[in-house]
Formats: C-alpha cells, structure tokens, sequence
C-alpha cells in the first residue's frame, strides 16, 4: 500500500482507503456484524488505515462496527465520519449549533472515543455553505476537544470551492471517470489551501465495474433501483448521475479502449489516483475479497498519455452533457 498526506491533518493515508457505507451488508441487505469484522480486519491487513463512516450508515452500526474494530489501534487508524443526514426534514435550516453538537456526541459514543479524527457536514442544502454558524459551530468543537478536524462531503463542486471559506481540512467529493469537473479547478484551489480530498463514488455505483448490461436488475431496497432518478437523495449519487442505458455504453466503451478485459473497476480507482490532488480513494466493500480486489488497483501502471485522452474523450462523448454542467 502507498499512501498521501492527507492535507493539514499531515495523517499520511492510505491510498485505497474504506468507504463503510455497504460495511456487512450488500446494498439494502440487512447488516452483518461477522462480515463487518471481517472486511474490516482485511483492509486493515491490506494496509488500509483510513475508514469513512456516517451516523446514518445502517443507522449507526457501522460506526459501532468501527468502535469495536479500532479500540486496540490508536494512532494508527484515521476515522472521517458524516453528520447531518439524520435530519428530517433534510434542510439547511436543521443545521443548528444544537443538532450539530448532538450529532457530534453521538458519534463520540458509537465510535467510543474521545475525539473524533474528522467529521464531514454530510452532504448539506446548498444554503448551509453560506451560513458561517455551522461552521463556526465546529470550530467551538475543534476547540473543545471534541473534533480533530473537520471539513464537508458535497454533492456540487460548487460547494466544495465555497466550504474553503473556512478552516476545513478536507472535502468529500465524488469523483471518477463519469465525473471529471473536480479536476478542472477545485483540485488546485484545494491544493492552495492544504485541503484534503476524499474521492467518493469512485466506481459510480458500480458501472465502472463494466459487468452490468442493460438487462442488469438490482434489488428492490437498493438505491440503484429506488433512487435512480434521485427520489430519495441527490440524483448524482446513483450512477454518478449518468443515465444508465448511456453509463453501460460508456463503461463498455472504455473497456475496450483502454483493454482493461475484468480490471475496469481496478482501473478506474487507479485513474483517479493519478490526480494528485486526491489524498484517498474510498471504494465500498461488504466482504474480504473485495478488499483485495480494490486495493490492488495502486499496484496498477499509471495511465499513459493516450489512456487519459481515451478517458476524457469517452467523458466527452457521452457523459459531459449534462452531467458536467449540473454537479
């Protein structure tokens, strides 16, 4: 495993890092503790230090999952988990120094731990990155002890450039082949300020696996069925917000160009650490071989010239209309 520092947290990690969205449980499928022990043992043993949670992650037993797994690690792990999504309503005007501070001592007792390495403003309203109390809310945590660091994951590169107002450490922002916007400006504004960056959504809800078809069925609890058009959640998070019919078309398009025959999803975790910018790269897994499977993408080659041009030009072709111009 290499790994990145990870902005002015100075943590170096790793580069293929944990995201614990599906932690013991496929999408939508009940949670399984022995396979979240598990998995997480196997990255841990793969060199990954670096694991991204959220309170409302099978409503806070992933974290638990985490608390078990990390008490006898100390320094050497580094948690970043998310706050906000518990809200219901899900609106900026929720984001109060209360709830905020709720959120945060609830997740001090999941993860069972006197501070917490970072937190994330999950995914707020847009209106949020223009109310400095939610954030000056987290520097009264920072400087209670309570947090180490914090910053936010967005769903808009918008927001990730208005979030550098402030004193975050880092940003969460999806990023891969089937969205590239993040690179064109942010990557370098985030560079100025020693911002770290969290690539999120790397395999664009699996398309960038290159195994689906336009015959491929998904369950009916999983949000690549019931949010497909963003009735539940932002829209960009399915599919990276590309239309499925058009994503398979794409993904099987680079995998013939770029010759990656069953290592597309390796590949593609491996293109965006080509951008230095990114410190990690938090594919999902709910088992140990997929562990293995993900982490062996930083063994990769880097890309050749002609392979990030056949990138940007697939991206260009069928994507960039009009996923570049609403994320």
């Amino acid at each position: 495993m290499k790994y990145r520092r990870f902005g002015k947290t100075n943590f170096k990690v790793s580069e293929v890092s944990l995201g614990t969205w599906q932690l013991g449980s496929k999408w939508g499928d009940p949670f399984n503790e022995q396979d979240a022990q598990e998995t997480l043992a196997a990255a841990y043993d793969a060199g990954v230090n670096f694991f991204d949670t959220a309170d409302v992650y099978q409503d806070g037993a992933s974290q638990r999952a985490l608390a078990k797994f990390i008490k006898d690690k100390g320094d050497k792990v580094f948690v970043s988990t998310k706050v906000g999504r518990r809200l219901e309503p899900h609106v900026a005007s929720g984001y109060t120094p209360k709830n905020i501070t709720k959120f945060v001592e609830d997740c001090l007792t999941n993860l069972q731990v006197d501070a917490l390495d970072n937190v994330l403003l999950h995914c707020p309203p847009t209106e949020v990155y223009y109310n400095p109390e939610a954030f000056f809310t987290l520097d009264q945590l920072k400087k209670a002890g309570k947090i180490k660091n914090y910053g936010v994951s967005v769903e808009k590169v918008e927001e990730a450039m208005k979030a550098l107002d402030y004193d975050i450490s880092s940003v969460e922002i999806i990023y891969n082949m089937f969205r590239l916007r993040p690179a064109d400006n942010f990557f370098k504004m985030a560079q100025a300020k020693d911002v770290g960056i969290i690539a999120r959504v790397p395999l664009a809800s699996g398309l960038l696996s290159g195994k689906y078809t336009l015959q491929t069925t998904f369950g009916k609890n999983d949000q690549r069925t019931t949010n497909r058009h963003g009735e539940q959640f932002d829209q960009g998070e399915t599919f990276s917000g590309v239309d499925f019919a058009t994503g398979v078309k794409a993904a099987a398009e680079l995998k013939a160009r770029l010759g990656a025959g069953d290592q597309l999803a390796q590949m593609a975790l491996r293109y965006i650490l080509m951008a230095d910018a990114v410190s990690t790269v938090i594919p999902g897994a709910s088992k140990p071989e997929q562990i293995t499977r993900n982490v062996a993408a930083a063994d990769l080659p880097a890309f050749t010239t002609e392979q990030m041009a056949i990138v940007r030009d697939v991206y260009d072709q069928y994507i960039k209309d009009p996923v570049q111009y609403k994320w």
